[in-house]
């Protein structure tokens, strides 16, 4: 477990890190230019629990008007810290670093290095690497001024070409991008820096957030990190990415603020993000009892792997959810035998569903088991626990039995019903198994997310979105209302076999 402590920062009236609780934010999903409805969401959300909330300011007039939103909270005595969400205009930073309590800025579109699959000589890289510290410069000075907080936000799917060029799309591009940040801001002596290195991609995730861990230790630094698994989706295989990433590294010591992003209303967000931290903040250790059994398998290739125990003797069971004819090795401990046995008392099904995925990946960090085996003292079917460690085991990478979606929790740059269109597709799509589709808000990280998906839409303008194969655009423009069956026409159409 990381035994080391993030520094205290002030963001607003809230401090963070250090000591201080594990803290809990989310982000608006309504127009920035829509005052009052930004104002009601903001409300709703603190009445949930949420203690900082977060707002999109695509352009200088949405930055503008976060002046008229923070004066209405006021007003109505609300003073939680507000973060504005910046990408692409470093002007619009600017203009909310004096208005807000912080602001997060995507290093990957604040380069503005986007040459495709441009090569860099050494003087190349650093000559844009002294463009981009003068550009960010400016807003640095801003916030030292008004004593305004900066995140410094990676997303795995919106790295720079320079980043790229010589780290590829990795967890360790990830944390070199935000390496390169932390040494602009700290030569500019400013210090009240907050980190996040989100993706999809649970282990990706935890790799990144480890890693810079790391980095920042070797180098003497200590800023506090936000924790998140960006475009998770809905509904229970989006908390149990949420739970997976989020739940291993607080149980590790890591992680300072969490957003739990489900494409969902924004409130949903709070209980679960509270739920990990009050089993996992602050490395709390909640888990269950945990047994590390070793079998002898006689592995029936019918039988995906890793493999799914409800019982130890189940016989002519469904060979996609339990695991048969399995022999107890009393004489020879095998690890590539070695089963994950998570044994809880008897709790809800909304909390195991949180702490299993939390507590197998905390086991599984460093090596691939053999087999999930949950119990829950008999308060959960079989069937659930079967349904429930597929799902897990989706989330980890490690086993696929359905199709995988990536979905953005939405904001206000998003321009249809991003919530209704997920379920859509959903219902249409769920059973590919072994495909990846990414429902996208809008062009911020929507290309960059189907770098990891087979296929997808993306938010283009109001009611719009353009379909996607991988990262190039199939069709664009397509009317909302039929994008989920042209969406699976196009997939239809296409000899995935060739791919």
């Amino acid at each position: 477990m990381f035994t080391g402590s993030s520094r205290e920062i002030s963001i607003g009236n809230l401090c963070l890190g250090g000591n201080q609780p594990v803290r809990v934010q989310s982000m608006t999903n309504t127009s920035t230019m829509d005052t009052q409805a930004t104002v009601n969401q903001v409300i709703r959300l603190v009445n949930a629990g949420c203690e900082m909330v977060r707002i999109t300011a695509s352009n200088i007039r949405e930055a503008e008007n976060l002046k008229n939103i923070k004066a209405a909270l006021i007003q109505k005595g609300i003073n939680v810290p507000l973060i504005a969400d910046i990408h692409f205009q470093p002007g619009a930073a600017e203009v909310a670093a004096q208005i807000v309590h912080k602001v997060r800025i995507n290093p990957g579109n604040y380069t503005g290095s986007y040459h495709h699959n441009k090569s860099y000589t050494e003087d190349e890289y650093k000559r844009e690497l002294e463009a981009t510290a003068k550009k960010l410069l400016p807003l640095i000075k801003i916030c030292k001024t008004h004593h305004t907080a900066i995140r410094i936000g990676i997303n795995h799917g919106s790295l720079s070409d320079r980043i790229l060029f010589r780290y590829g799309n990795t967890a360790e591009g990830m944390v070199q991008s935000a390496m390169e940040f932390i040494e602009i801001c700290r030569r500019a002596g400013f210090h009240d820096l907050v980190l996040s290195l989100k993706s999809s991609h649970v282990p990706t995730m935890i790799k990144a957030n480890r890693l810079i861990v790391a980095r920042m230790f070797y180098a003497g630094y200590d800023y506090p990190l936000h924790l998140g698994v960006t475009e998770a989706g809905n509904g229970e295989e989006a908390r149990i990415k949420a739970a997976a990433g989020i739940g291993s590294l607080l149980a590790a010591g890591i992680g300072d603020t969490v957003r739990v992003s489900l494409t969902e209303a924004p409130e949903n967000e709070i209980p679960v993000a509270r739920r990990l931290i009050e089993f996992y903040g602050r490395g709390k250790k909640t888990g269950p009892q945990v047994k590390v059994d070793f079998y002898s398998m006689r592995k029936n290739k019918s039988i995906g792997f890793p493999l799914v125990i409800t019982s130890p003797k189940a016989k002519n069971a469904d060979a996609d959810s339990t695991l048969l004819n399995i022999e107890k090795e009393d004489d020879t401990l095998n690890n590539k035998d070695k089963i994950i046995r998570l044994s809880y008392s008897g709790i809800p099904y909304e909390e195991l569903l949180l702490r299993a995925s939390a507590d197998f990946t905390r086991y599984t960090l460093h090596e691939k088991p053999a087999g999930i085996w949950i119990e829950n003292n008999n308060h959960t079917s079989a069937e659930d626990l079967a349904a429930l460690s597929l799902k897990i085991l989706q989330a980890l990478g490690l086993r696929y039995t359905k199709t995988e979606f990536i979905a953005c929790p939405s904001c206000g740059r998003t321009q249809f019903d991003i919530e209704k269109v997920l379920e859509e597709v959903k219902s249409k799509l769920d059973d590919l198994k072994g495909l990846k589709i990414a429902v996208m808000g809008c062009i911020v990280n929507g290309p960059g997310e189907m770098t990891g998906a087979d296929f997808g839409l993306v938010g283009s303008g109001a009611g719009k979105v353009n379909l996607y194969k991988r990262k190039q655009i199939i069709q664009k423009n397509v009317d909302i209302a039929t994008a989920g069956d042209e969406l699976l026409k196009l997939i239809r159409t296409i000899d995935l076999t060739n791919q």
